[in-house]
């Protein structure tokens, strides 16, 4: 039977899923328009899950693009040189798999090319990139690299120049082709000298937490399963609560249909969402960790978070101001439609201000 999951990314076999489809049909788009994507969201919000389809739906269309998926996440503590040498073997292993799961043998050039080839720095990977290129033409190599707040700060800003200079040398020869750049810092806050950003030809791409009628079509999912129907209201209370955030309404959704034993028979009601909503507010599961973590990792996030939850005074929501910029990354402020600094969702309300409670 499947699951609601909270641990990682989701299986459409195992699991009940949002499948995004907007979303989806959009990114496809803009990488067969070669553009270099960038999507910094937090932590839960379904970002490895829904590159991977990404990646299925691209490798659907056949040969036409040569897939390379890589992670970022080991990387932080090297030095530049044992970074690039990572990188290259970790692409090397990719075009292996990729070449042994097409049933296909690479051609005796590109052997010999992966087998001689050095990347020690950001010139010998453009030069690695070119003549991948070739031996690869006249499919086009599409990279996504996940977690790449990983990458050592010493190898940030060439690493950066190093894309952009590919990207502008023209969509024909260019290698990778596309690129998908996927983390939870920015890349504005990756630039740790303050210069001006090397990437300013990337194409922002946003993943939004559920619409209620995309819970209504998660939950929906259950029903038609299993047979047991939510209340409407509880439908609505559970996206009001959780704004939508992927792992709070699967979590939610987790408890009510596993943990309360609730029978299969009857429907699940308000009063069993309120037993689900106490539970959630008072749990620590690993996404309220990441969000006592993150509020506590500036004393000056403590102010100007209570300022904005005790309604104190009125904040306005801009992200030029590091501070705010920094919490919305992290998923825990978004403007409000008046202009002005909210928490996300109710629950990080109540958590944000138990944090902060002063024990006496």
């Amino acid at each position: 039977m499947k699951t609601f999951e909270t641990r990682g990314p989701v299986n459409a076999a195992r699991n009940y899923v949002v499948k995004r489809t907007a979303e989806l049909a959009d990114f496809v788009a803009r990488v067969k328009q070669g553009r270099y994507i960038v999507i910094f969201a937090p932590r839960q919000t379904g970002k490895t899950t829904f590159f991977q389809w990404a990646l299925d739906a691209l490798a659907a269309e056949g040969i036409t693009y040569f897939l390379i998926q890589l992670d970022f996440e080991a990387y932080k503590n090297l030095t530049v040189s044992v970074f690039y040498g990572e990188l290259y073997h970790d692409i090397r292993e990719q075009i292996e798999k990729i070449f042994q799961k097409r049933g296909h043998v690479p051609s005796e050039a590109l052997h010999q090319y992966l087998q001689g080839a050095q990347v020690t720095d950001h010139l010998s990977m453009l030069r690695f990139f070119t003549g991948l290129a070739n031996l690869l033409s006249p499919q086009r190599v599409v990279i996504i690299i996940d977690e790449f707040d990983g990458i050592p700060e010493s190898a940030v800003s060439d690493f950066l120049y190093s894309l952009r200079r590919i990207y502008l040398s023209g969509v024909d020869a260019r290698c990778p082709y596309s690129l998908g750049i996927v983390g939870v810092k920015s890349i504005t806050q990756l630039n740790y000298d303050r210069s001006i950003s090397p990437f300013n030809i990337q194409d922002e791409f946003a993943l939004p937490n559920f619409t209620l009628e995309q819970v209504q079509e998660l939950l929906g999912q259950y029903t038609d399963a299993v047979g047991q129907p939510f209340a409407p209201e509880v439908i609505k209370a559970l996206h009001t609560q959780t704004a939508g955030q992927p792992f709070l309404v699967n979590r939610f959704a987790q408890i009510l249909t596993e943990e309360l034993n609730i029978l299969k028979t009857e429907t699940i009601a308000m009063s069993q969402f309120s037993e689900a909503h106490t539970r959630l507010l008072r749990e620590r599961n690993v996404n309220i960790q990441h969000l006592i973590t993150n509020i506590r990792r500036n004393p000056r996030f403590e102010t100007l978070l209570m300022g904005i939850v005790s309604r104190d005074r009125g904040v306005d929501f801009n992200l030029d101001n590091e501070f705010i910029s920094e919490l919305a990354t992290y998923g825990i402020l978004a403007e409000g439609t008046d202009g002005m600094c909210e928490v996300v969702n109710p629950i990080y309300q109540y958590r944000i201000m138990k944090a902060f409670q002063p024990l006496i």
